[in-house]
């Protein structure tokens, strides 16, 4: 044994090949923490005192091959000064160098993930053999960094400028046809085969067959392209990425292309002082502390998901009441995770149309060559389309998904409690009506629960399960539990009108209406919002929500909140609707639609719509700079998620951030609601709310806000 720790150890195979095996004891992946990086180096020096060894392979223990970096050490990491953060990455990459300059050849065995530092391990050896179900890829610039173990300068002189930009730029894993495209990876052999082959590739290095010495110089050197072909390359490269990934949103893709064309022309060592520098750039950016922050979030949150579902009973087969889009969509969902699911309608045409929705679905992942025809087959033969409730006796739980309106809800759920099983859940998929409400009706309201799922149901990854106020931890654990089989992430939120995220999304629609009372033009306030980051305006979006749905739960939440959520005004949205302006659903909303060439609506400016607003708006209408616009529509909603916290609504700010990432688009790169106060700074958010408490309850500061404020606190810790 020539290295022996609990992270990493070092051996002797046979014919002087040694293995480096990454296997952490106590870890269920490996990855470049604070401790597997000190048995690296460890590793390395005793394998610079071998004499014998003649080549290495490298593997690993886990199904991951590498995760990365420890990202939750690098909280505390990136509060660092640059300069510091700047020392420990080549701190790290001078152990990565020793590795490479080895006097012997070295070869990866990628049997899992190799991702982020585990790709940039793979780099520091001269030959990657890449098992058949594996992946590798550089996805730092998706937490607001780039790579800085090497990466940024290794790629582009393994596979080309081009490539290199495109696969730090997007941060896309590669599977295994398109590393070997691009020549991230030598060769791709089946996963049983992986550590014979790297070791026939080492015996091939040490008989001379294949020249390993050149495959390393070459990431020593400058890249090979002349000045005049570099800066080609990179102009090209630029206008591609920028087009896609706007600097100032996201910094560390610019900081990132900047590096790779400063340090191009330059040899391994200097080129890595230009890689630590922007990498320290980046780290201290506030998109860095949000997308860090939004990757711990997720776990967070899918971990609150395992404790919320341990009481969780087996679910065999699941069942959704009301077809059509959103019917078919659930069913979609649950059959194509495995889970046989029966589709009930009192019509055979909403039957027909959701099926349809299952069909169109499976029929893009078959074009997509990602399912065949017979896994198609396979997942529609889990949906049993049904106009009866003779087959419900055996179902676990019944998702409810008929048309939103509480006496409908009423009748369809007391009927059904009747014909399920004893321990049967009963979840409604309402969106805005409250869970207790709909228990009144029921014999068994501790068997009753929210299932609020979000339209494209096949995109939306978040689903909200809604406590009511006899809701059981059993029927939330199971519910929870479904959610995750059916591949979706669950939070759980206490009941209330609108639950958590419709409720904070309403308020941000009445911040838009009241702006444009006042004067503002729709088209610019969506653009000022798109430039913030939201995916879409609030116009847009309301179009895309459909009018008479923002209608309909504008009244509910009206009639839950009157303070701040019932304007003694009529607004734009109701406005449109009274003109039979519904959005995209009929065509004109806001904006007018039409199909572009791939069938899709596509939306222009309707010169009508500011005819109909007119009648709404102040005679004295006001001009509104971007800031005010942007300060306005994040006061409402965010002090709407705050009050939300106030109300035990939702239990974590990291919960109530990954809600409004994944239910309505905000901007990843802010974090999400608390974590973008927390950046704004709680005392200069504090003077926001009292700069616009004039215009009503939905801009004075909550409660919560003042005593942070006050106590000098934040949502996220600082230090």
């Amino acid at each position: 044994m020539i290295y022996q720790g609990n992270r990493i150890s070092v051996s002797m195979l046979e014919d002087g090949i040694a293995k480096m095996h990454f296997d952490a004891q106590d870890e269920s992946v490996n990855k470049f923490d604070l401790e597997t990086n000190k048995q690296f180096g460890e590793a390395v020096a005793a394998l610079e005192q071998a004499a014998d060894v003649k080549g290495l392979v490298v593997t690993s223990g886990k199904k991951v091959f590498i995760a990365g970096a420890d990202i939750t050490e690098f909280v505390a990491n990136f509060k660092q000064p640059e300069d510091t953060i700047k020392e420990w990455v080549l701190k790290i990459n001078s152990v990565f160098n020793r590795f490479e300059d080895l006097p012997f050849p070295k070869v990866a065995a990628i049997n899992g993930a190799a991702l982020g530092g585990g790709c940039e391990m793979t780099l520091v050896c001269e030959y990657r053999v890449m098992g058949d179900k594996a992946q590798i890829g550089l996805p730092e610039t998706q937490l607001g960094i780039f790579p800085g173990f090497g990466g940024s300068v290794r790629t582009p002189r393994v596979v080309g400028i081009d490539n290199a930009l495109e696969l730090i730029a997007t941060g896309k894993p590669q599977k295994p046809a398109a590393a070997l495209k691009v020549g991230l990876v030598d060769s791709v052999v089946a996963t049983d085969e992986l550590e014979a082959s790297a070791i026939n590739v080492v015996k091939k290095c040490i008989a001379g067959e294949l020249d390993w010495q050149a495959k390393r110089q070459e990431k020593l050197e400058p890249v090979k392209l002349n000045q005049l072909e570099q800066a080609m390359a990179f102009n090209s490269a630029k206008g591609m990425i920028f087009s896609k990934a706007n600097p100032k949103q996201y910094p560390a893709v610019a900081l990132a292309v900047g590096a790779i064309e400063k340090h191009a022309p330059l040899k391994r060592d200097a080129a890595l002082e230009v890689e630590a520098t922007n990498f320290a750039k980046a780290a201290k950016t506030p998109q860095a502390e949000a997308l860090v922050g939004l990757f711990l979030n997720d776990q967070t949150v899918k971990k609150l998901a395992k404790v919320h579902s341990a009481k969780a009973h087996g679910i065999d087969e699941a069942a959704v009441l009301g077809a059509g889009i959103m019917g078919g969509g659930i069913a979609y969902q649950s059959a194509s995770r495995g889970l046989p699911i029966i589709m009930k309608d009192i019509k055979s045409e909403q039957l027909d149309l959701g099926m349809g929705e299952a069909t169109k679905l499976l029929a893009k992942q078959v074009k997509r060559k990602k399912i065949d025809a017979a896994k198609m087959g396979q997942t529609l033969g889990r949906i049993r389309p049904t106009l009866n409730y003779g087959d419900f006796g055996e179902t676990d739980i019944v998702i409810e998904a008929v048309v939103e309106n509480p006496k409908v809800k009423h009748a369809v759920l007391k009927e059904v409690e009747g014909l399920v099983k004893e321990d049967a859940i009963l979840a409604s998929n309402t969106s805005t009506i409250s869970i207790t409400h709909l228990a009144e009706v029921l014999e068994r309201p501790e068997n009753f629960v929210g299932m609020h799922f979000f339209n494209p149901v096949h995109r939306m990854p978040l689903v909200e399960v809604i406590r009511g106020e006899k809701s059981s931890e059993e029927a939330v654990a199971t519910t929870v539990a479904l959610a995750e089989r059916m591949g979706k992430v669950p939070v759980v939120v206490n009941d209330c009108p609108g639950f958590l995220v419709n409720r904070v999304l309403f308020p941000y629609f009445g911040a838009f209406d009241l702006l444009l009372k006042q004067g503002a033009d729709f088209v610019h306030v969506d653009k000022v919002m798109s430039k913030f980051g939201w995916p879409m305006g609030p116009a847009y979006l309301i179009d895309v929500v459909g009018l008479d749905t923002g209608v309909h739960g504008s009244a509910v939440m009206a009639e839950g909140f009157p303070d701040r959520m019932k304007p003694d005004y009529k607004g734009a949205i109701q406005q449109l609707f009274e003109n039979e302006r519904l959005g995209q659903k009929n065509g004109v909303g806001f904006y007018k639609y039409e199909l572009d060439r791939r069938g899709k609506p596509k939306k222009l400016v309707d010169e009508a719509t500011y005819g109909i607003l007119a009648s709404i708006q102040d005679s004295n209408k006001q001009e509104f700079t971007d800031e005010a616009i942007v300060e306005r529509m994040m006061l409402a909603f965010c002090n709407e998620t705050v009050r939300c916290l106030e109300d035990n609504i939702v239990s974590t700010p990291a919960e109530a951030d990954m809600a409004m990432i994944m239910g309505v688009g905000f901007p990843p790169f802010r974090g999400g609601p608390c974590r973008y106060i927390d950046q704004v700074g709680v005392a200069n958010y504090l003077a926001l709310c009292e700069k616009y408490a004039h215009l009503g309850k939905a801009y004075e500061a909550p409660q919560k806000i003042r005593d942070m404020a006050a106590a000098g606190e934040t949502f996220y810790p600082t230090a």
